[in-house]
Order: structure tokens, then C-alpha cells, then sequence
């Protein structure tokens, strides 16, 4: 493959991939013109984000396997087609209930293409050039989040709700093509491994459960949730471990990089989701800040974590991933101590500088996450490995998100986010040490 046709096929691969954060964001924008459209509340539209995430969550270690079983370059098609069709049908949709299931079926699209493009990133591009394209993509996935509620008050303003739907089309259209023409077919068959369709429907009533969890106010339903997933989850691990062709292999874990690398980005998010949770909530009841304001300044986070992304890709290329996914956690622990003086300060320059540092500090490891992931196992099982660190990566959001619920100071959140950097830094180190002295 020439070099020129080798950056069209991953210009629009990713191109692909990136529309999938967007959309995740963008249509945040847009629930106060949806619910006027439909004629229904607030509360009810809120349904067409909810179901988004939950479906992608479910989707994509799903989506990894199914791309190490059929080939992952027609599962990235499968998913840019529906996506695209979703699309389409989201634009189209006469009523809520329309509109609910094609942001469903748009889901699946976006889980079956984010695991296999990583999967074909790794199998087409060289090893040397891998956590630079790596890190393309992660700041491209980073952009995507911080620009869509921009990019969706855009185009509802110039256009109406449904542009955020009609936009995707071109850009689909042209990941689509990429994928049927310029992705080689390198890929083999493993037909006589089928998809363990019972071990799927056990992870995606779990993972359900887990993210229903986070959005329930009542201690009764909360119990009553914890324990069903927790029999699911044992129901999961139990048929995994007794199936030839599981969904999540757990003998990839006895590789320590494998291991350290998932158990990174699932702390890495876990510090991440808590800042972009809270902060707004800071900003606007403790330091007066308006809706607006805060999210300007929320973006400073989201936009240097993006960047930061594209960084750490070119750290990875001269140094092991280990020692880099240490130094972001070793910096993240400074940064995270900085969130302790930002109600005291009440100043608006310390409030940006603490959230562009631990922005570059979070992001500068994410990249070295992803490879360490996907190095440490064979290139026939990337798109598993690639849905493993998805679900790992949702994890750190749920318990996030639900650590968020429980504590009632901010001291102690801000307390806790920093043991967590901390632990990751003592595992990377760890890793590292023990890949040093087995080299010897």
C-alpha cells in the first residue's frame, strides 16, 4: 500500500470513528428543541442520550470479538453502514419512540466501529507508527466530546435539530467508501469459532445494570440493581471461563502490560469523568460562575486533555509505554492536588490553569494505554483487546459517576482521585521494573 493511499484509508477510517464522540455530545444541545418538536417534557427526551451510551457500552466489547471472528474490516462496514442508516432514520423519525430506536441502532453502529478501527489501525500500520496514528486518534476522540455541544449549537441554530443527524451522512458516506475500498482484506476467518451469544447477552444485561445503577435515587432500587448485576457478572465469568471462544478472554490478564494497561484507563477515566462531573458543579454554586461561563471553561479540560492525547503518541515512540502511562499518573497526582485550593482561590486564572494541567496530565497517557493493550496480545485477537479496554474504559466512568452520588465533600473526592493517580503510578511502575529486569 502506498504511503498516500495508507492516509486516505486512516483519514477516513478515523473520520469514521470521530463522528461517534460527536454525536455522543452534540445532541445534548439539542433536547429543548426535540422535546418541542415531539410536544413531550424535558425528562422524556432526555432518553435519546441515555440509550446511546448504555447501547455503546454493551456494543463494543461485543464488536471486538465479533471483529477477531468475521474479520474486522467487515464489522467496521457493518458499523459505518448502520450508523449511517441510523442516521438518516434519526433525521426521519415521526415520533420519540422512532427517534429512540434509531439513536439505538445509531449506537450499535458507533460500538461496532470504535474496536475495529483500532484493531485495523494495528494491522495495517507499522509498528513504528503506531502510537503516532494512536495518538490521532485518541485526540481526535478527545475533540470530538469537547466540540459537539459546539458543532450541535451551530447547526441547530443555522438549521434546525435534525441537522445533527443530516451532517453525519458526507462524513459516513466517505468512512463507508474507505472501508469497502481502501482497507485491505487481511483479515482470516474463524467461522468455526461462533460469538457465545448467551456469554453477550449475560455482559450486556450486567453492563445494563451497572449504568442503571448511576441513575437511580432510590437505596431500595439501588440494592435491588446491585445484587442482579453482581449475580449477572458471576453468571458472565462463570460462562467465560467455560466456553472455547469467550467474549472477554480472561487468559489475556496474565500479561502484566495487558493487565496494567486496562487497569490504567479504567483509574485514567475514573479521574477524568469525576473532574468533568464536578468542576460545573464547583463553578457554578461555589464560585457563581453561569452555565455558559463553565462550560467555556470546562472545554480548557477537555480540549488540552485532547491534545495532550496527540503528546503522549509521540512520548510512546521513545520511550516504553509503561514509563509514560507512569509519568502521567505521577504528574496527575500534582495536578489533582491543585483541585483542593480552587473553591478558596475563587479565581477565575487558577481555576483555568488547574484544568489545562490535569488535562495534559490525564491525557498524556491515554495513547500509551491503548498500545500497551494491543502490543501485549497477538494482532488476531485486537479487536477483543480493543473492546476489553472500551468496557475498562466505561467502568471508570460508571464508578465515577457513582462515587460522585455517595461523596458529600469535595475534599474527599479530590482526596480520593488522587490516591487513585497514585495507584496507578505504583502499577506502571511496577510494570515496568519487572519488564526491565526480565530484559536483563
Amino acid at each position: 500500500m502506498s504511503k498516500q493511499k495508507e492516509f486516505l484509508m486512516i483519514a477516513l477510517t478515523l473520520m469514521g470513528a470521530f463522528l461517534v464522540p460527536i454525536n455522543s455530545t452534540m445532541i445534548s444541545i439539542a433536547l429543548g428543541s426535540i422535546s418541542g418538536f415531539y410536544g413531550l417534557d424535558i425528562h422524556s427526551t432526555t432518553w435519546v442520550v441515555t440509550i446511546y451510551l448504555i447501547v455503546m457500552a454493551v456494543t463494543q466489547p461485543i464488536a471486538g470479538k465479533l471483529g477477531d471472528i468475521y474479520g474486522n474490516r467487515k464489522i467496521y462496514i457493518v458499523g459505518a453502514a448502520l450508523f449511517l442508516v441510523a442516521s438518516i432514520g434519526c433525521a426521519l423519525a415521526l415520533n420519540m419512540i422512532m427517534l429512540v430506536v434509531f439513536r439505538s441502532l445509531q449506537a450499535i453502529g458507533g460500538g461496532l466501529l470504535i474496536p475495529n478501527v483500532v484493531a485495523l489501525i494495528r494491522h495495517t500500520v507499522s509498528r513504528e507508527r503506531l502510537s503516532s496514528v494512536m495518538g490521532l486518534f485518541g485526540m481526535g476522540m478527545g475533540l470530538g466530546a469537547a466540540v459537539g455541544p459546539l458543532v450541535g449549537s451551530l447547526l441547530i441554530a443555522v438549521l434546525s435539530w435534525k441537522a445533527i443527524f443530516w451532517v453525519n451522512v458526507p462524513f459516513l458516506v466517505g468512512a463507508l467508501a474507505g472501508g469497502m475500498f481502501l482497507i485491505p482484506k487481511l483479515e482470516k476467518k474463524s467461522s468455526n469459532k461462533p460469538l457465545d451469544v448467551l456469554g453477550s447477552i449475560y455482559l450486556a444485561i450486567s453492563i445494563t445494570l451497572l449504568i442503571s445503577l448511576t441513575h437511580t435515587n432510590s437505596t431500595r432500587v439501588s440494592i435491588i440493581l446491585a445484587i442482579v448485576s453482581l449475580l449477572f457478572i458471576v453468571l458472565f465469568v462463570k460462562r467465560e471461563r467455560s466456553v472455547p471462544s469467550p467474549i472477554i478472554d480472561f487468559q489475556l490478564f496474565k500479561s502484566p502490560i495487558f493487565a496494567n494497561a486496562n487497569i490504567s484507563v479504567l483509574l485514567n477515566n475514573f479521574i477524568m469523568y469525576a473532574i468533568l462531573l464536578v468542576m460545573p458543579l464547583i463553578m457554578t454554586t461555589k464560585m457563581n460562575m453561569s452555565t455558559s461561563m463553565s462550560g467555556i471553561m470546562l472545554s480548557l479540560f477537555s480540549i488540552s486533555m485532547a491534545l495532550s492525547n496527540m503528546m503522549g503518541g509521540q512520548l510512546n515512540r521513545k520511550f516504553v509505554s509503561a514509563k509514560v502511562i507512569f509519568f502521567s499518573f505521577a504528574v496527575t497526582v500534582v495536578t489533582n492536588f491543585l483541585l483542593f485550593f480552587v473553591i478558596s482561590s475563587q479565581s477565575f486564572i487558577y481555576l483555568a490553569i488547574t484544568l489545562v494541567l490535569n488535562g495534559l496530565a490525564i491525557g498524556l497517557g491515554l495513547t500509551s494505554m491503548q498500545v500497551a493493550s494491543l502490543e501485549a496480545v497477538d494482532e488476531s485477537v485486537s479487536g477483543s483487546a480493543s473492546g476489553i479496554f472500551s468496557t475498562f474504559r466505561y467502568f471508570g466512568s460508571i464508578a465515577s459517576s457513582t462515587l460522585i452520588g455517595i461523596v458529600a465533600s469535595y475534599s474527599i473526592l479530590f482526596g480520593i482521585l488522587m490516591i487513585a493517580a497514585l495507584l496507578g503510578a505504583l502499577l506502571a511502575r511496577m510494570v515496568y521494573r519487572n519488564k526491565a529486569v526480565s530484559t536483563v
